[in-house]
């Protein structure tokens, strides 16, 4: 897509929203307040839609659902895509054959955004990493929006009536496939690994996709990046911005924030003066060496913005972590139980199980994602008790694991919450960390870990 062929007037243009779930919503309620003509245009019935059909007619949106038609990509003179619709869809892909510019809700939230918008991606920890940076800039006594993919579209901060002194947005895979001209003044990349391979041919393809969000930023940018990645090194030589990167392997040279043991992340800014910062992360209540590399990430963002190095650590003391991440839902008789329901590939699975010193009782399964289980069988072998699966993918992960441990296949949430609990013993952990997506079973990992989470509570006969 070249950024000449986009036509950033909306006034009387006929732009066509694909999807119709949040970011559709606040896509097409944006454009309409902008003076464009809107349909968006669904492939579910209007019965799977809930309010947002009527929510939509009440702001004279038109609606095309149960399809995506060719005539309706065909006529427009702007289509913004929701991250859940696949540009290479056959309506889409012709229509950009023709030359109709198609772009993501985050680049045409981007052409109107004023404050400096810092943008997180990677395959996992961004959530984490996003909640983080914006934790800290707040504690700083900031003005800052939070949204992207972590649950707010950018364009819902364009429909408020606020003046917000930073942007801190999660960027996904999907929702930079389609962008033109989208620059943030703060790219972090954390890792790449196998994820969305039904939706990128290749890990490749995957983590191309990922560099796109340095793509158009320029001299006087930030890049932030995982030195201890070997697929994100590879792709530091065509970035233009300065660089500053971060590790848990090597400490110093050309670092600009590392892990010192037992439990401190140093900074240190460019220049020949520049002295060592460090934070404790002894009070921290984010665990784990996966949310060391989150922490490093943040604090180097937090620097480039200016943050004073007491505020950050003050900070970093208060921050309480996300839900669904890894998050403690109560101890019981000496069980420990986890909600890790955004874990929804192999690496990020992976990361749990290596967080979590006790035996583990493991839930998992869910909708495959087209990636290998293979990463996970040493740490199965090592650390799991027992293997409950569910879902579409229980036979292709028993086929992966059963040589290695007890493997019980349930038919969803409740049977398997129930028998963890039966199986569990005291100083055990009960760990739901699918390596799946939830999309068989429920709406969306949060469904997914609130339903774990009732259960297990019903079960337990307790609050934790």
């Amino acid at each position: 897509m070249k950024r000449n062929l986009i036509d950033k007037e909306l006034r009387d243009k006929r732009a066509v929203v694909a999807g119709m779930a949040a970011t559709g919503m606040a896509a097409a309620e944006f454009l309409s307040q902008q003076g464009a003509t809107v349909i968006v245009s669904e492939i579910k019935t209007e019965d799977l839609l809930g309010d947002y059909p009527r929510r939509l007619r009440s702001l004279n949106v038109a609606l095309e659902m149960g399809q995506h038609s060719a005539q309706t990509f065909d006529s427009a003179a702007l289509i913004v895509l929701s991250p859940g619709v696949d540009p290479a869809a056959l309506p889409l892909a012709q229509a950009q054959a023709k030359g109709i510019p198609i772009v993501s809700e985050v680049e045409l939230a981007s052409w109107f955004l004023t404050p400096p918008l810092i943008a997180i991606t990677g395959t996992n920890g961004k959530s984490t990493t996003t909640a983080l940076i914006g934790h800290l800039l707040l504690s700083w006594g900031k003005k800052v929006f939070v949204g992207g993919n972590i649950g707010t579209p950018l364009t819902t901060y364009l429909l408020r009536d606020d003046d917000a002194d930073y942007i801190v947005a999660e960027i996904s895979s999907f929702q930079l496939e389609a962008i033109a001209t989208f620059r943030p003044f703060i790219s972090l990349l954390l890792n790449v690994g196998e994820d969305h391979l039904s939706r990128h041919p290749t890990l490749a393809a995957y983590a191309a996709a990922k560099a796109r969000i340095f793509q158009n930023q320029g001299v006087q940018d930030w890049a932030v990046l995982n030195h201890d990645d070997m697929i994100v090194r590879s792709l530091i030589p065509p970035i233009k911005a300065q660089l500053l990167l971060f590790s848990r392997e090597q400490q110093g040279g050309d670092l600009g924030v590392w892990f010192e043991a037992p439990g401190t992340v140093v900074y240190k800014g460019k220049g020949q003066g520049s002295k060592k910062e460090r934070f404790s992360l002894a009070r921290v209540k984010i665990k784990g060496m996966h949310n060391v590399e989150n922490i490093m990430a943040a604090v180097g963002a937090a620097r480039i913005c200016g943050m004073p190095s007491a505020v950050i650590q003050d900070a970093l003391d208060t921050f309480a972590g996300l839900e669904h991440r890894l998050e403690l839902v109560g101890e019981w008789h000496g069980v420990s139980v986890y909600n890790d329901s955004k874990a929804t590939n192999v690496a990020s699975a992976l990361t749990a199980l290596q967080s979590l010193d006790s035996p583990i009782i493991l839930l998992a399964g869910g909708r495959d994602k087209g990636g290998s289980y293979a990463p996970l069988r040493g740490v199965m072998k090592e650390r799991v008790k027992a293997l409950i699966l569910m879902g579409e993918a229980k036979e292709k992960m028993r086929a992966a694991f059963q040589d290695l441990l007890p493997v019980y296949l349930v038919a969803g949430m409740e049977e398997g919450v129930r028998l963890a609990w039966n199986i569990a013993q005291g100083g055990e952990a009960i760990l739901l960390s699918p390596a799946c997506s939830s999309f068989d079973m429920f709406h969306d990992y949060e469904d997914r870990g609130r339903t774990f989470k009732e259960i297990v509570r019903r079960v337990s006969g307790g609050t934790g």
